[in-house]
């Protein structure tokens, strides 16, 4: 079961990326089948499969597309989420690169499923290479008559539009997405109304990323029951993982979910380079960090990461030796969510640089204890209080790392200096001297 491949099979083959090569080798072979379908039959597949979502929040596919109102009487339109820009996170860019083929085809079974007849690719503005490859497969693709008008003869029309972001990592947020889309600023929306009910131009919309559609094509062919036999009972089926940082071979491997992390380290990526494991950011950089005590029992899984008070997020690891600062580690993090805030929210906007400040500060050796504390509490006072998740993607991963590696942090700040007579008032009324 570990060889099973479904979003990387053709990576190997020279030139897959081009029609007439992925033809040869399978691709498109599910729209036969697909179109022998009803609609309610293909979600009900998926559903049976639990895929998850690949993005990051690992939400029931299935069960997202059921969300739209059957007797909508607007149309419903697919919005792919291509674009990838969180730390540590770098797979998508692979399937547009060396099997956009596999990416239209998926669009093209979501996009049947959910009864949409019109599909946007919103891909990364830096991803120049992976645009370039992707708007002439989907060329190839609409001369073949895989895109637009009656599709193979089924009667089924779908046209594709592919749309360059602008390299703004709030986009990444599906309603923030939307409103780029739209031709506004990327700030992400109050909801409820979620997207499946009210999203792109007001009308139903289903936002998946490119790992979650591009695995749809092998659930339509073999069934979703057979998906889920794959991985474990609540990781189904398969991920890239992709790792960097301290190891001796960084890339990206896809496996079934369910494999012991220090396996998988040793195996795939050969190993910690220089020095012992000291720290993993397991899902992309706004994944609460794990210490190398807690990896020890660490599987690759939602439920394991979850029982880890972490998640998978996108599959996107960040493996750090015994020799990393935490310290200049996490200031990297707290500048680039400081950097992304859209402004929109004030906890956000506010808190994300009042972070960054304080970690100048840390590392300047201006600062005390009392801000080590003082870092805790303003993520505390960050999460759960904004529009979108962007202040607790920055929040998670501040109190992880002060939490779980305060001393890296003791070594740069000065101890608090209580006054004489503070010391001695607290041991009359028998209060611990340091706080």
């Amino acid at each position: 079961m570990e060889n099973i491949l479904i979003l990387t099979k053709r990576f190997s083959i020279p030139n897959a990326n081009q029609l007439e090569v992925a033809l040869k080798h399978g691709a498109y072979s599910s729209l036969e089948k697909l179109f022998s379908m009803k609609p309610e039959d293909v979600v009900e597949e998926v559903k049976k499969s639990n895929l998850k979502g690949r993005g990051g929040a690992g939400f029931p596919t299935g069960l997202k597309w059921s969300f739209i109102p059957k007797d909508t009487k607007k149309p419903i339109y697919l919005c792919v989420n291509a674009d990838e820009s969180e730390p540590g996170t770098f797979t998508d860019r692979y399937i547009m690169e060396y099997d956009p083929h596999l990416l239209i085809e998926g669009i093209i079974n979501t996009s049947y499923a959910i009864k949409s007849h019109t599909a946007y690719i919103y891909i990364r503005g830096e991803y120049v290479k992976q645009y370039q490859i992707l708007s002439r497969a989907l060329e190839e693709a609409r001369k073949a008559g895989y895109v637009g008008k009656n599709i193979l003869g089924s009667g089924y029309d779908l046209d594709i539009w592919l749309h360059r972001g602008a390299g703004a990592y709030i986009c990444g947020e599906e309603t923030g997405l939307i409103e780029s889309l739209e031709g506004k600023k990327g700030q992400p929306r109050i909801k409820p109304p979620f997207p499946a009910v009210e999203g792109l131009f007001r009308s139903p919309t289903i936002v998946n990323n490119v790992k979650t559609i591009a695995s749809v094509p092998w659930i339509v062919l073999n069934g979703g029951e057979a998906y889920a036999k794959i991985g474990t009972k609540d990781s189904t089926g398969t991920n890239i993982f992709g790792v960097s940082g301290h190891v001796n071979q960084p890339g990206y491997w896809e496996l079934p979910f369910g494999m012991r992390f220090l396996e998988f380290l040793e195996k795939y990526p050969k190993g910690v380079k220089g020095g012992k494991l000291k720290a993993l950011i397991p899902g992309g950089s706004s994944t609460p960090v794990l210490t190398a005590e807690e990896c020890e029992d660490l599987y690759l899984s939602y439920e394991s990461m979850l029982a880890h008070k972490t998640f998978l997020g996108t599959g996107g690891m960040i493996v750090m030796n015994e020799h990393t600062d935490m310290v200049k580690a996490l200031k990297t993090l707290t500048r680039f969510y400081s950097e992304e805030s859209c402004g929109q929210c004030t906890p956000c906007r506010e808190g994300t640089s009042w972070l960054d400040r304080l970690l100048d500060r840390i590392l300047n050796r201006e600062a005390t204890t009392k801000e080590l504390d003082l870092l805790i509490e303003i993520s505390d006072n960050m999460e759960g209080k904004t529009i979108c998740a962007l202040a607790a993607a920055c929040a998670m991963p501040v109190r992880s790392f002060v939490t779980k590696f305060r001393s890296d942090f003791e070594k740069y700040v000065k101890p608090i200096s209580i006054p004489v007579h503070k010391v001695a008032e607290k041991i009359i009324q028998k209060e611990p001297i340091a706080s």
